[in-house]
């Protein structure tokens, strides 16, 4: 099991800016390298070259033997990560919006029509109502 700290600085640029964006600390993803699964014989039975990296303060794991390269697969996963922290990252925004674009059509003031038939509905109910009588005693 290795932190991340010593590694980022091989990482591209473009993927540390990201990983900035997105509020990654190095300190706080796990990173493994792991002997692959699946087809491709005595090469991946072998060689760890797959990348394995957990970001512990969300949780959101990501596996990568994509190539057979360990370096190329370390990157890609690296990009991976940050993909699956941007999605999260956009759906809370949306959400947040969503949640006030939902609290502003609660509290809007009805059109005069949409005012005009709820009393409308109120005066036809109030007369079913009062159309009701006491049950007669026998």
């Amino acid at each position: 099991m290795q932190h991340m700290a010593d590694g980022f600085s091989q990482l591209d640029d473009i993927l540390r800016r990201r990983l900035a964006a997105a509020g990654v600390r190095p300190e706080d993803v796990e990173e493994k390298f792991i002997r692959g699964a699946g087809p491709g014989g005595q090469k991946i039975n072998k060689t760890s070259s797959t990348v394995w990296l957990r970001h512990g303060p969300t949780g959101i794991e990501v596996r990568m033997q994509r190539e057979r390269s360990q370096v190329a697969n370390r990157v890609l996963a690296w990009a991976g990560l940050c993909e699956k922290l941007e999605v999260r990252r956009h759906a809370a925004a949306a959400m947040k919006q969503d949640e006030r674009q939902k609290n502003i059509r609660r509290h809007r003031q009805k059109s005069y029509g949409q005012k005009a038939r709820m009393i409308e509905a109120k005066k036809h109910r109030s007369s079913i109502k009062s159309r009701r009588g006491r049950a007669e005693a026998d």
